[in-house]
């Protein structure tokens, strides 16, 4: 349903879009332009702990895209006891992440924030912590051959809507977030906001 209020997702992501789609949300997609790895580098420098990082990220996406209406940012980040991981470059690099991940457990952290007129307005963070499962090398192997996009597009080399999933013995956290938006609560903003029919 059309309400008049516009809302604008500044995000290239293909998950994010789907899921704002999929909930009934008339949106447009905007690239955000920020430079995450300048702005993510400046955050670690000074102390920032990945949740904060997801959070920043997101407030930026949502400020830098100049819209009418309601601009919302999002961006996740994959917290390996303490460590910051970034997406896996190439196979092999994601052959490594993923041994490094097995038999062990990571938090995702998934933020979202909503800006109107450049200012954010309100803003949202989810964490669910993953727990890996002892899978083998050759199933690891067969997993990647089959799966190298998801691998290299996405941090944790997983998407956990597709094959990825088989890679977990436990998962603790709000499946939205986990792909990467906490979307209820900003389904709830959305309408609080006028955006959504109520």
């Amino acid at each position: 349903m059309t309400t008049g209020v516009a809302v604008t997702l500044a995000s290239t992501s293909a998950i994010r879009t789907q899921l704002l789609r999929a909930a009934g949300v008339a949106f447009e997609t905007a690239s955000p332009g920020v430079d995450e790895e300048a702005l993510k580098a400046e955050l670690i420098t000074h102390g920032a702990f990945p949740p904060e990082v997801a959070a920043a990220l997101a407030d930026a996406k949502a400020v830098a895209v100049s819209g009418v209406g309601i601009v919302i940012g999002a961006d996740q980040t994959l917290d390996f006891h303490g460590h910051l991981l970034d997406k896996a470059q190439t196979l092999a690099e994601a052959r490594e992440r993923l041994k490094a991940l097995r038999g062990k457990s990571h938090r995702l952290h998934s933020a979202v924030a909503a800006a109107v007129g450049g200012e954010v307005v309100w803003r949202d963070l989810a964490s669910a912590t993953l727990h890996m499962r002892s899978f083998s090398d050759a199933w690891l192997e067969a997993y990647l051959e089959r799966n190298e996009a998801a691998a290299l597009s996405s941090v944790g080399c997983y998407q956990l809507e597709g094959e990825g999933v088989q890679l977990f013995d436990r998962v603790e956290g709000d499946y939205f977030a986990i792909l990467g938006m906490p979307l209820v609560h900003l389904l709830e903003f959305l309408r609080r906001r006028g955006a959504l029919a109520t």
